[in-house]
């Protein structure tokens, strides 16, 4: 028996990275999984990949996190395909790192649409299905830059941001059965970070392991490690935490 037996996991941004980690350990404890990507054939094609076990189904969705009719779509069309809604993960993200003063307007709006206007309408989307069953879980996904990071003054703006929201639906949804969290990762491998090293002008294998050095457990995380705290936030074994930011980066903000 897997924890999610039986639950249906809605996770945004989930094509690669910390979202296709997240969607996977879902369909490894028996969920059936929502791939939404803002490339449909990009979210069917990771959606085929999960690692479902008997039973459960998968799906990709194509769907743009911050335009309000897109979210409330996604949403409708996972309950109906999927049979239900139990677990949402806010994960869709993007960057577009720049020093204020060469930041454009567009660089800030592009980051706040997605990350917090985004996690708002696909929140307020689900939380209609969560309330009418009294029972959801939402898990957000901040940063580590939240707490600042040079030339990432959208990017950090947006992330704290997230905390202030999960806080806040911790107060509003708890009577109505329904547990908000988010997980603030650190330096995670994926395509996003490979893609910063790049802009860099890094060597890849140099620019994990400077942030490898950068932290007390001596590695960069993996998505699996974002993933494995996904699971146990969004589980039943988590009912009375709420409200809640956990840091999963290796301690790096210790210091």
């Amino acid at each position: 028996m897997g924890r999610y037996d039986g639950r249906v996991a809605l996770v945004t941004g989930a094509a690669r990275g910390i979202g296709f980690g997240t969607a996977s350990r879902f369909a490894e404890e028996g969920a059936s999984v929502a791939v939404i990507d803002l490339d449909e054939s990009a979210a069917a094609e990771a959606a085929g990949r999960l690692p479902l076990v008997e039973g459960a189904k998968a799906v990709g969705v194509g769907c743009d996190v911050s335009d309000a009719g897109s979210a409330d779509a996604a949403v409708a069309r996972v309950v109906e395909e999927l049979g239900g809604l139990h677990v949402l993960v806010n994960n869709a993200g993007i960057t577009r790192d720049n020093l204020l003063f060469k930041m454009t307007e567009e660089d800030w709006d592009l980051v706040m649409n997605v990350h917090l206007r985004g996690a708002f309408l696909m929140t307020r989307a689900a939380q209609k299905v969560f309330v009418a069953q009294k029972y959801g879980k939402i898990l957000n996904l901040s940063s580590v830059s939240a707490l600042g990071n040079r030339g990432q003054a959208n990017y950090s703006a947006a992330k704290m941001g997230i905390q202030g929201f999960t806080r806040t639906l911790g107060l509003e949804l708890g009577p109505f059965g329904i547990n908000a969290n988010a997980i603030a990762p650190g330096f995670i491998a994926t395509e996003m970070t490979d893609a910063t090293a790049a802009r860099l002008k890094m060597d890849v294998e140099e620019f994990r392991r400077l942030n490898a050095e950068a932290n007390p457990v001596k590695r960069v995380g993996a998505p699996e490690d974002i993933a494995a705290a996904a699971a146990f936030l969004c589980s039943d074994e988590a009912s009375y935490i709420t409200g809640q930011t956990l840091y999963v980066d290796g301690g790096a903000k210790l210091g």
